[in-house]
């Protein structure tokens, strides 16, 4: 027999074991095994084959340590070509359910996302906030040079909107600009195409040296509002530590960055603890997209309404 003390110790010991290895609970391993299983399930009944639970287990230890694939080999008893294996199969399962758990504006219309903003720091009209990050990788052996960015760091070049990530374009090397890689990503595409009917679509930029005011008061709602994004890449990439170095292709590194922000949102829906962020972990891009003539009107108006609203009291 074991008490009900001892039983319960037990289980939260598991529970921080299995936290400190996958960084999901349990509960969470079991939802990712059902939603995934018929994906990376064994066809094979063979008495050596690993069970959909094992396969699971070897591809979240890889993706939530930055250890190599032999490291996490040895701990979870399989050969490195195994982990390799189990990693390439869970990555690509994950990239199926995409548009299913980070799609924007998602299940929220935009009136509650601009509601949602306001209440941040008083920016008005927000629907999604924009920001871009590098996940370093090896040199790749072809073309090499597009792939060194402006900290002279072989990268890739990745963009995100909003605090859950509900836009993701992981595929750009990092010595591209965040304007190319907003200009031509699918959202750019669908605001062109005029899906979000009920908004007027400005990107707005920071004032690049701000007079007293107005300007700077709009900088500090603007740096505020922006800090949610910055923080959510910072929980990423605390999460899911192999984003600090991804060994293997570009190609390759696309795929798990996209399977690391699936696996993201899962987790921040499911309700799974939020790992303390590094300092170096909010990676932040400074290449915001050139300020473009047509929105400096917008950011003028949106100026002043910050600046009267963060000054408007109510007696």
């Amino acid at each position: 027999m074991i008490s009900d003390d001892k039983e319960e110790r037990l289980i939260r010991c598991l529970g921080e074991y299995l936290y400190e290895r996958f960084h999901f609970s349990r509960p969470s391993i079991i939802y990712l095994s059902n939603i995934l299983s018929p994906h990376i399930s064994n066809m094979t009944h063979h008495g050596n084959a690993l069970r959909t639970e094992q396969i699971l287990c070897i591809a979240l230890h890889f993706i939530a340590n930055a250890s190599f694939l032999y490291n996490i080999g040895d701990a979870e008893h399989v050969s490195k070509a195994t982990v390799c294996w189990a990693v390439r199969k869970v990555t690509l399962a994950l990239k199926r359910p995409l548009c299913t758990f980070a799609s924007f504006p998602g299940h929220r219309t935009t009136r509650h996302l601009k509601e949602a903003f306001h209440r941040i720091a008083g920016f008005p009209g927000v629907i999604g906030c924009i920001d871009g990050t590098y996940i370093p990788i090896i040199a790749p052996s072809i073309n090499e040079g597009d792939y060194v960015n402006k900290r002279s760091v072989h990268s890739i070049n990745v963009d995100d909107a909003e605090y859950m990530i509900s836009n993701v374009e992981a595929k750009w090397p990092g010595s591209v600009h965040d304007s190319q890689i907003f200009g031509e990503s699918t959202l750019s595409e669908r605001v062109a195409r005029g899906e979000f009917i009920y908004s007027t679509w400005h990107l707005l930029t920071p004032y690049p040296d701000p007079e007293p005011g107005p300007q700077q008061c709009y900088n500090v709602a603007h740096c505020k509002t922006l800090a949610r994004v910055e923080m959510t890449i910072g929980i990423l990439k605390a999460r899911f530590q192999c984003l600090r170095m991804l060994r293997v292709t570009p190609e390759r590194a696309c795929d798990i960055i996209v399977a690391c922000v699936v696996l993201h949102n899962i987790a921040t829906i499911r309700g799974e603890e939020f790992p303390t962020p590094f300092p170096d972990d909010a990676d932040i891009n400074p290449n915001h997209p050139a300020d473009v003539q047509d929105g400096r009107a917008v950011r003028d108006s949106a100026c002043l309404i910050t600046f009267f609203l963060s000054h408007l009291r109510i007696d």
